[in-house]
């Protein structure tokens, strides 16, 4: 399909979408059968949309979104999922056409596209019948070829009925859209000395407990006779620190720093443990000089997910991490 039919079919929907009452939702592929907006009346169509619910679709200061540890893996960058009742749908497809007939550069679609209004006419369009029609949808967060690899074109499904399309949405899906929405705490560690470190001197770095608990997302697809949603779940695992030079020691020797039974990372300093080696943390062996160095902490986060009808399973690990500045100073010695 070429761009500038995508495009007719894009204003289209969006001409109906505004008709019948429903809002257009910034970046989220109002194109070619994208659902977006909310329920509301008796009209559905481009106002049925897939809900994000959970502890992690917000986040405090520094947090972010996962980056999948899986360079093959990424959230599905399109689907099929209901978009149009069977009026609504009608409306689409004269939109389409009379957007074809008026554009110049739209002309030469015309007569493909009556074909097709001409075979969903034979079915009267499903008028009376319960069900929707079903379309592609585009995730606005994919590349422009992911977004566009559903070519199948719209399709009738009774109500209650899972269509025989790999791509339809399924629980899978909505947990995969559900992992993009995690919004996970920053890793900016408490240090231990906390202004300057000097040379040699361990350097102790922890995260408390409070601020790394499980989150989890829910993804729902809602509309009468239909209801899909997953749940999709991030567990803190552990912390990797990259000390920024290749003048330091990181503690332990992996830099990988475990969860702990109580749900902390490392652990705190305390007066008493100066002769202790810490946990987890770093040994500078080099001066900042009149700079400092960028310290990196990456939390390593465990992913699964449960949905409808008892699916479930894992998905890739996701990372998130945060830079701080760490200054480091000579030790200075008394001299006697």
């Amino acid at each position: 399909m070429t761009t500038f039919r995508r495009l007719l079919i894009g204003a289209a929907v969006c001409s109906v979408a505004l008709v019948s009452g429903g809002q257009a939702y910034a970046g989220e592929g109002l194109t070619e059968g994208s659902s977006t907006g909310t329920k509301k009346n008796d009209s559905l169509g481009a106002q049925v949309k897939v809900r994000f619910t959970g502890s992690g679709t917000s986040g405090g200061n520094g947090s972010g979104g996962l980056n999948s540890s899986s360079a093959d893996w990424d959230p599905p960058g399109c689907w099929y999922a209901p978009q149009w009742k069977s009026g609504e749908f009608r409306k689409v497809r004269q939109n389409i056409y009379f957007a074809a007939v008026h554009d110049p550069d739209g002309r030469e679609f015309t007569g493909e596209i009556s074909d097709e209004n001409q075979g969903y006419a034979k079915d009267e369009y499903h008028d009376g019948d319960k069900g929707m029609y079903w379309g592609a949808v585009q995730n606005p967060d994919a590349s422009y070829a992911e977004q566009w690899a559903c070519k199948r074109d719209p399709f009738w499904v009774p109500e209650g009925e899972q269509p025989d399309e790999p791509q339809a949405i399924n629980p899978e899906i909505l947990a995969g859209l559900a992992y993009n929405q995690i919004k996970v705490p920053g890793t900016k560690v408490t240090l231990a000395p906390a202004g300057a470190t000097k040379v040699n001197l361990p350097t102790w770095a922890w995260l408390d407990k409070g601020d790394f608990q499980p989150v989890s997302v829910t993804a729902s697809l809602d509309f009468p006779g239909f209801h899909m949603e997953a749940t999709t779940t991030a567990e803190p695992t552990g912390l990797t620190l990259k000390p920024g030079t290749e003048d330091a020691e990181v503690l332990p020797a992996s830099g990988n720093c475990p969860v702990g039974k109580d749900g902390s990372i490392g652990e705190p300093y305390a007066k008493g443990k100066a002769d202790r080696t810490p946990p987890c943390g770093i040994t500078y062996l080099k001066s900042s000089g009149d700079g400092t160095f960028d310290l990196q902490a990456t939390a390593t986060w465990k992913i699964t997910w449960t949905g409808t009808g008892g699916a479930g399973g894992d998905l890739p690990d996701g990372e998130y991490g945060n830079n701080q500045p760490v200054e480091v100073e000579e030790a200075q010695a008394v001299n006697r």
